[in-house]
This record gives C-alpha cells, sequence and structure tokens, in this order.
C-alpha cells in the first residue's frame, strides 16, 4: 500500500507517543527506504526505554536500549560535547534523521558500535524526501496492518 508521511507519523504516534520525534523519525526512515515501522514495533514492546548517558572512557554505553527512545537525548548530547563513540546500540537507524537534521555524522548505525558527531556537509536523502511527500510511501501491508491494530 502506499501511505503519506503524515499517515505513517500519525500510526507511528499512535503506537509510540513519546518521545514525540520517533513518529517523524519512523516516517523519515520510511521514506528513505529503511524499516521504520518495523524498528518502531520491535522497540514497542521493549520493558526498559531509558539510560543515563554518562560517558565512560569508550563513549556511551546505550546498554542495548532502543534508539527508537533515546534519540533525542543522544542528539542532544552530542550537540552539547561533541562526538562520541556509541556502543550497544539498538535501533540505530533512528539516529539518521536526527544526524542528517543537525548537520553531524554518523559512523554505520545498524552495527552495534559506532561514532556520531561531527560535521556533515550535504543531505543524501532530500531527493527520496521530495519524493515521498509527493508520492507517498510503500509500506508493506502486513506491516501496516500491525501498527493499525495498536
Amino acid at each position: 500500500m502506499r501511505a503519506s508521511l503524515n499517515q505513517i507519523a500519525s500510526l507511528a504516534e499512535r503506537a509510540v507517543p513519546e518521545p514525540t520525534s520517533a513518529a517523524r523519525n519512523c516516517a523519515w526512515l520510511e521514506a528513505c527506504g529503511y524499516p521504520g515501522i518495523r524498528l518502531l514495533l520491535e522497540a514497542r514492546g521493549d520493558e526498559r526505554r531509558s539510560v543515563d548517558l554518562v560517558p565512560d572512557a569508550m563513549g556511551l554505553d546505550l546498554q542495548n536500549v532502543s534508539c527508537v527512545f533515546l534519540g533525542p537525548q543522544i542528539a542532544a548530547h552530542v550537540a552539547k560535547h561533541g562526538r562520541i563513540f556509541l556502543r550497544n546500540v539498538r535501533h540505530g537507524l533512528y539516529l539518521v534523521p536526527l544526524s542528517v537534521a543537525a548537520n553531524i555524522g554518523i559512523g554505520c548505525p545498524v552495527d552495534p558500535a559506532f561514532a556520531l558527531g561531527g560535521e556533515r556537509h550535504k543531505n543524501p536523502y532530500s531527493e527520496k524526501l521530495e519524493l515521498a511527500a509527493r508520492e507517498g510511501v510503500a509500506v508493506d501491508d502486513e506491516l501496516w496492518r500491525a501498527v493499525e491494530q495498536i
């Protein structure tokens, strides 16, 4: 099926109301060809949704708490303190929209450990986002039904 970015964000917000950026990031990821809805549904079942972001000698240990929930905190930490190495990352793709919006670099967000910070010089997703805004996004029917039933 095809869905607008607003439709995706609306359903995602119903599934995971906090943080408010999770729904917007879900729609962004779907528009760019990433599994935003699938990751959101996985994270929704998590009991643990927060961790103290206290750096140690190796960076930040996210303790496998989903970036669906930690994304805004991590982005704020990087904005304040600069580039940092992240480890025990779960659902790191949810940091991509935040890093693009802040014009900061990101390592490989599907790895369980990567760096976030530094400077980004271009937005490689702008064309995909413009196309999605005009034409909608192809969404897996089964995933759509799963999120609709929440």
